[in-house]
């Protein structure tokens, strides 16, 4: 029997005020628990709205969502769901409300009213995940952008969320710094938690199992991201990752089996030893 979305989208539609046309435009969607989706789309395809609405901070304006069994347009339901998905936003200035590191990564969970031991252990956690635990007395604005933005998800991840929403939240980290935030990703989504990841980078998108296409704010396609960078992602003119052209390298040479999903990881795994 397979298990409950933990996000359920029916005809969602959404308009922002004096628009011409929705941001987003009739959506039925579905993100199962332990999913890690990448949602992709060109600027303006509503990628971002569609994942405010996931976090109850945008209300559609028809259709149904459901977040965690709730809807979200439900009085109180709003509150409840943020207690189980948080967002993190492409601006870390946005969200950094403590003057120091872990004051702010401590913000949510103190919201939450938790035991001071159990702050404590999320705080720490949080901040080594991220590689900010050698930062955790620093002034929260003196750091610079790519570790605003490694806080900025300390603090959601300190929320210890079922579902982890990220609205292009690594476009300030470094080559090195993202693709060790992204295996920390691995790390997490292995362990149970869902993840929707907004992102332009391809990769990005080689990391996730499914993707999401966005244009116009309707989907226009869904499904496994074997099967995407198998030859739909050419459709839509998305850039051709780098693991994707080593994978075919690799393949080429017989050093790797036909099949296996394009990550770094995943070519590792199946070398023909």
């Amino acid at each position: 029997m397979s298990l409950a979305p933990v996000i359920s989208m029916r005809g969602v539609t959404y308009s922002y005020p004096g628009a011409a046309s929705p941001a987003v435009n009739e959506v039925d969607l579905d993100i199962g628990p332990g999913e890690w989706a990448a949602l992709v789309g060109a600027n303006g395809s509503g990628k971002s709205t569609l994942a405010k609405i996931c976090n109850a901070l945008l209300t559609p304006t028809r259709g149904v969502c459901f977040v965690m069994g709730a809807d979200a347009a439900a009085p109180g339901s709003p509150e409840e769901i943020r207690k189980n998905v948080a967002l993190v936003f492409q601006n870390p200035d946005d969200q950094i409300v403590a003057s120091i590191v872990e004051e702010d990564v401590a913000f949510g969970p103190e919201n939450l009213r938790l035991s001071r031991d159990e702050i404590r252990a999320r705080v720490d956690r949080a901040l080594e995940l991220t590689g900010l635990s050698r930062y955790r007395l620093r002034g929260s604005f003196s750091l610079s952008g790519g570790q605003k933005q490694r806080l900025a998800l300390a603090g959601a991840l300190a929320l210890d969320p079922a579902v982890l929403l990220l609205d292009e939240s690594t476009s300030m980290l470094d080559p090195e710094g993202r693709e060790s935030f992204l295996r920390r990703l691995g790390d997490l989504n292995a362990c149970g938690m869902t993840l929707l990841q907004v992102t332009h980078r391809m990769d990005e998108v080689v990391h996730a199992r499914r993707v999401v296409v966005m244009e116009r704010g309707r989907v226009v396609w869904d499904g496994a991201s074997s099967d995407f960078f198998g030859g739909e992602y050419l459709r839509w003119n998305f850039a051709e990752p780098q693991e994707l052209i080593l994978y075919r390298e690799l393949l080429a040479r017989g050093f790797i089996r036909q099949g296996t999903v394009p990550t770094v990881l995943g070519m590792l795994g199946s070398l023909c030893l």
